[in-house]
């Protein structure tokens, strides 16, 4: 699975406990050759150090151990690195086992618990921004599900809708002379209430931005009878794409989709500049954490493909330059702490922003608005 499957639903039941031990475990991958030729070798070595660690803890019985192990094979059976993004991560207990394809790198590890790990999940998705696109024309509305670059039809919240059939009565044209417009009969009306409708179900459940597109005449009309619909992060008013393709729809959306990050960046900078006025501001990554763990954070912004390896320690974190090597965890090093951090963020309700590389670079990559 990839991130945009994460719901928050799915992440309650990841995070729900779980008979010990829930097995996670997570490397990085490659995309493109050459480097995707050591992914393999990395799994078995992964899945190995699992085994090791199962085996070698009196906590596990014999009965779970080769269950688990079975389980933990049969994921890894599954896993197809020809498709790999930057990052996987393999949950697994002696009843279940999940894949989950990133595109963020994550660090080599395994961890045993009676929770899954979740941290790399939240932070990509975080990062992935998650949006909707309903395309909607006088007859018929689609949904899609975008993760970046990435864009696929859903069909899981009850889209696609259509009108329903209605009964033609010609004699009854023909005597009064109700020819409707396409736009203005009231079937068309009460089919665009029942998208908005469908579209308010959706937002509630899965909230993300959405973009709208549309025939100048659908997107019009849609906004007049419904309100969901008029949140919309960006609206296309261009027709024939109900059906896509995907492509199309990434084409046509481009525009909008630079020119809201755009916004999003002087945004987070006003929002920088009231913050240092008013002496809530922080910035680095020790400073920064510190403030998400009190929960002062109101909003953390980082660059994208920010990641550090630090060494955790009376509360503040020290820069580890070389590899931890084996035994890091229990040491105090943490490989994932951006993730770790965002996690953390986001549990306290705080807004997490991720920018263009070196917007951040005065900063050390990392800065936040604080509530206090």
């Amino acid at each position: 699975m990839e991130t945009d499957a994460l719901t928050a639903s799915v992440l309650r039941d990841l995070r729900a406990p779980r008979p010990y031990p829930a097995v996670s475990l997570t490397m990085p991958t490659h995309r493109r050759e050459p480097d995707n030729a050591q992914d393999a070798v990395r799994l078995r070595n992964v899945l190995a150090e699992a085994v090791r660690r199962i085996d070698e803890d009196p906590q596990v019985s014999r009965q779970d151990r080769i269950d688990l192990k079975a389980r933990l094979e049969r994921a890894v059976g599954e896993v197809d690195l020809r498709h790999s993004l930057d990052g996987l991560v393999v949950l697994a207990t002696t009843k279940e086992h999940q894949l989950w394809s990133l595109a963020r790198p994550v660090p080599e590890r395994v961890v045993l618990s009676d929770t899954f790990l979740t941290r790399n999940l939240v932070a990509a998705k975080a990062q992935a921004r998650p949006y909707w696109v309903l395309a909607v024309a006088a007859d018929r509305a689609t949904l899609w599900s975008g993760v970046g670059e990435a864009l696929r039809e859903d069909r899981a919240h009850g889209f696609p809708l259509q009108p329903e059939p209605l009964d033609f009565d010609p004699e009854r044209q023909e005597r009064v002379g109700d020819q409707p417009s396409t736009f203005s009969d009231e079937e068309t009306r009460r089919f665009l209430r029942t998208v908005d409708t469908a579209l308010a179900a959706v937002l509630a459940a899965e909230p993300r931005p959405f973009h709208l597109v549309g025939l100048a005449q659908a997107v019009s009309l849609l906004e007049e009878v419904g309100t969901a619909v008029n949140g919309a992060s960006a609206t296309v008013r261009k027709g024939g794409l109900v059906d896509g393709p995907a492509r199309v729809l990434l084409q046509e959306l481009a525009p909008a989709a630079e020119a809201l990050a755009a916004e999003q960046r002087l945004r987070v900078g006003k929002l920088f500049d009231e913050a240092r006025g008013r002496k809530l501001f922080a910035a680095g990554l020790d400073e920064v954490w510190e403030a998400v763990r009190e929960g002062r954070v109101e909003l953390v912004a980082v660059e994208e493909q920010f990641q550090a390896t630090v060494r955790l320690a009376d509360g503040h974190l020290a820069p580890v330059q070389d590899d931890p090597g084996p035994g890091a965890w229990e040491q105090g090093v943490r490989e994932d702490i951006v993730d770790e951090l965002v996690e953390a963020a986001l549990d306290s309700r705080s807004e997490v922003v991720f920018l263009p590389v070196d917007t951040l670079a005065e900063h050390d990559r990392i800065a936040a608005v604080l509530r206090y």
